[in-house]
């Protein structure tokens, strides 16, 4: 598991630019000990270095091509996939050097089974999600790809402490039967809550048994359906605090004395850069008035609020070393 401590901070995941080399290590030398380091995501680099092309390398025996709606299930790879391929290659590489000699958490991202189901298209330019087959296919080659691709940063980083997070921003759409369908009349019916969460499970828990000590669940959406999140055996919730609301906030209470992390989505994207007494208080307000103890707190991490690729370099330096600041005054107030 991933000790306890204050002032733990870490990013969501993307970064901008195309400079794989630089922004590793970047994110390596803004988040000191005991921040939360991640293999950094360039999605300007463009088709399959984004969110969906990424986690399609990982599906094992399912290969993808790209068309103008988006990426598609096919029955053999071609150049699509061999493009993101090597991007991906290349990133694992990138961080074998910059995180050679890390001792500690070091986190990876993927896009999880659910938004993999409602992004990938089947041959009939259908969503996958629409076929029950599909979905449990997806589900099967990302569990056994995510496992291959922990035990491979363990080998490239051999002190590093794993931590997945999964990425769902359209797990919400999925339960509620709000994906449309291509004919653009009508929407896909809505997956039931336990196909989804044992789904979700069976990829979390292919991530553990390869050695990964932590498990998060990312999403920046609103509506994020909390309950089904941790039904599905998560460490922890990767989430916007500024979008949960009295009742998300109450949702977490009893999972936090439980024993579950909270990456707190607690600096804004957009906007001016906060000063670390507005970071704190969107996790110590809320905190408080739930009448959590204060030593919980070494189970939450202060994240951005969504990944930093759109944002000039100097301003996504600025978002994380925020998040770091944000960390130590939270920690900070709890120990006092």
């Amino acid at each position: 598991m991933l000790e306890n401590a204050f002032g733990r901070a870490s990013g969501v995941g993307s970064w901008p630019g195309v400079d794989v080399m630089e922004a590793g290590r970047t994110v390596l030398g803004e988040l000191p000990d005991p921040g939360v380091p991640f293999l950094v995501e360039l999605p300007g680099r463009g088709p399959g270095a984004d969110l969906v092309g990424r986690a399609a390398v990982l599906l094992v025996d399912t290969p993808v091509d790209l068309q103008p709606s988006g990426w598609r299930l096919v029955d053999r790879p071609g150049r699509d996939l061999e493009r993101a391929r090597s991007m991906f290659g290349q990133d694992l590489d990138v961080l074998a050097e910059v995180a050679d000699g890390h001792l500690g958490p070091l986190k990876v991202q993927v896009a999880g089974p659910w938004t993999l189901a409602a992004s990938l298209h089947l041959t009939r330019l259908e969503r996958a999600v629409a076929d029950p087959g599909a979905c449990r296919d997806i589900v099967a080659a990302l569990a056994e790809g995510l496992a291959q691709h922990v035990a491979q940063v363990r080998r490239l980083v051999p002190g590093a402490d794993v931590v997945v997070q999964v990425d769902e921003p359209s797990l919400g759409a999925v339960l509620e039967g709000s994906i449309a369908r291509a004919s653009g009349w009508g929407h896909l019916r809505a997956v039931e809550e336990p196909v989804v969460v044992d789904g979700l499970r069976d990829v979390l828990t292919a991530a553990t048994k390869a050695g990964a000590v932590h498990t998060i669940v990312h999403s920046c959406a609103a509506g994020v359906p909390v309950e089904s999140l941790l039904r599905a055996g998560v460490d922890g919730l990767s989430l916007d605090v500024s979008l949960l609301g009295s009742r998300g906030w109450e949702a977490l209470g009893p999972a936090l004395e439980g024993g579950s992390w909270l990456w707190a989505g607690a600096v804004p994207t957009s906007g001016a850069v906060p000063k670390p007494a507005d970071v704190a208080d969107a996790v110590w307000t809320p905190w408080r008035r739930l009448g959590l103890a204060p030593e919980l707190l070494q189970r939450v991490v202060v994240t951005p609020t969504c990944g930093l690729a759109a944002l000039a370099p100097r301003t996504a330096r600025s978002v994380l070393a925020a998040a770091v600041a944000g960390a130590r005054e939270l920690g900070a107030r709890a120990q006092s």
